[in-house]
């Protein structure tokens, strides 16, 4: 097994098309294919399934890619951190729930590590799919939160997955409302005074359970609900239909603007937010400068 086999099973699954792969790759269709059959042999996997649309990655597969990406990904980190090249690209990608102080945190590391070229990805997406993301190596690094209604559940799926959970910051529950919102001159909102708005909360597919949930307050136990998918959306309904979402209380002004308000929520727990990533692995000079500035962000907390 090499380096270079394993860059050719990743690319043939991005492309999922052995002639794209290999135009990809500047190498001859035969070469590739035998390149691949060689590792299934080795690995004593079968990673794809062939037909004349394309190739498909077989579960087995899946679980070869990950350690592929994995294993490359951390050759890419070796060599950041020892040779001396200048003209290397930074490449990072991390994947969060919708936070604005992981925003600020990113936009940080582009502006610490701008150059001409660089491949940098920001995903703000469900909780299920952070996990997934940095288990499968697509993200080096996730953004989630714990508390005592989730962190069974999480823990158990972070442990399946060879992940580990490093608490940044604690915070207790805040509502996130319009300035103009009827509730908005109060120090304190209980949950009862919240019932007659619409809860908003971020949407999770498939994983649509609590114990995934971004938000602590169970929809169950508010009469209205709207799920979305990303926080504009969440924010304009806030301000167009004087609705509430239910998060850390951390809030950027010059990022979010000066119509959402965070204000303390009258509920007894506690949100440990922190960074998951594989076990035992070197982080990129990236990685370690987004958890920096993650800190930073939160200090105030």
């Amino acid at each position: 097994m090499t380096l270079q086999q394993l860059k050719y099973l990743v690319t043939v699954a991005e492309c999922k098309n052995i002639t794209e792969a290999a135009e990809k790759l500047f190498i001859s269709q035969p070469s590739l294919s035998a390149a691949i059959h060689n590792l299934e042999q080795e690995m004593g996997v079968t990673a794809f399934v062939r037909s004349n649309k394309g190739v498909s990655v077989t579960r087995e597969g899946e679980e070869l890619l990950s350690f592929a990406r994995n294993l490359l990904e951390q050759a890419d980190i070796m060599k950041d951190r020892f040779c001396n090249d200048k003209n290397r690209s930074p490449k990072f990608s991390v994947s969060c729930q919708h936070y604005s102080f992981a925003v600020n945190a990113f936009v940080d590391v582009v502006n610490e590590y701008d150059a001409n070229v660089y491949n940098f990805i920001l995903r703000e997406t469900q909780t299920g799919e952070i996990i997934d993301d940095v288990a499968n190596g697509n993200s080096e690094l996730g953004i989630l939160y714990l508390s005592e209604h989730n962190e069974d559940v999480l823990t158990k799926l972070l442990k399946k997955n060879e992940l580990m959970f490093e608490e940044i910051f604690k915070a207790s529950p805040h509502v996130f409302i319009s300035k103009n919102h009827p509730l908005a001159n109060k120090e304190i909102i209980t949950l009862d005074e919240l019932k007659p708005y619409p809860y908003l909360v971020y949407e999770q597919g498939e994983r649509n359970s609590f114990y995934f949930s971004e938000e602590f307050l169970s929809v169950l136990d508010m009469p209205k609900s709207i799920q979305v998918r990303d926080r504009a959306t969440l924010f304009n309904l806030a301000i167009g239909l004087n609705g509430f979402t239910v998060s850390s209380g951390v809030i950027d002004k010059e990022l979010n603007g000066e119509d959402i308000i965070s204000k303390k929520l009258d509920m007894d727990c506690t949100m440990r937010i922190g960074l998951i990533k594989k076990k035992n692995i070197l982080l990129s000079r990236y990685a370690n400068s987004y958890i920096e500035a993650i800190k930073k962000h939160t200090a105030i907390v």
